[in-house]
């Protein structure tokens, strides 16, 4: 379910991007605000999806998701050059992307809770610093 989240984060990541060329600098409000709207979505979508998979992967696959979308658009909707090596180097990104995910190696992981944070031998980050101090 989390790779499914995280390419919806990845898709909505590309609306907002393409979003952006209509906002004209955030001056017209209703593409501003739809805009605003995917960005807030797609950051949602992606904390809701890295809560079971790693950081690395999931923002890695999020931000190529985005691009190679918004540059297929671009071609495709907004009249931006496709030449052959502009296509390559997106098949090459996919490729990435692809590769990223089938060579996650945990896949989803459970979510961190208070009994990984009673086994681990780190400190916990959230208590307070005089509880760390060795004397």
């Amino acid at each position: 379910m989390a790779w499914v989240l995280l390419l919806l984060a990845g898709l909505l990541e590309t609306a907002w991007a393409v979003g952006l060329k209509f906002t004209e600098g955030f001056t017209r409000p209703l593409p501003s605000l739809l805009t605003a709207a995917g960005i807030a979505a797609s950051m949602v979508l992606l904390s809701v999806a890295v809560r079971t998979l790693p950081i690395g992967t999931a923002y890695a696959v999020w931000v190529g998701v985005g691009a190679a979308g918004t540059a297929l658009l671009g071609i495709l909707l907004l009249g931006e050059p496709a030449t052959p090596s502009r296509l390559f180097f997106l098949a090459l990104l996919a490729v990435a992307i692809a590769g990223l995910k089938f060579t996650s190696q945990h896949g989803e992981q459970p979510p961190l809770g208070q009994d990984a944070l009673e086994t681990s031998e780190a400190p916990d980050p959230w208590v307070e610093p005089q509880a760390w101090s060795v004397v």
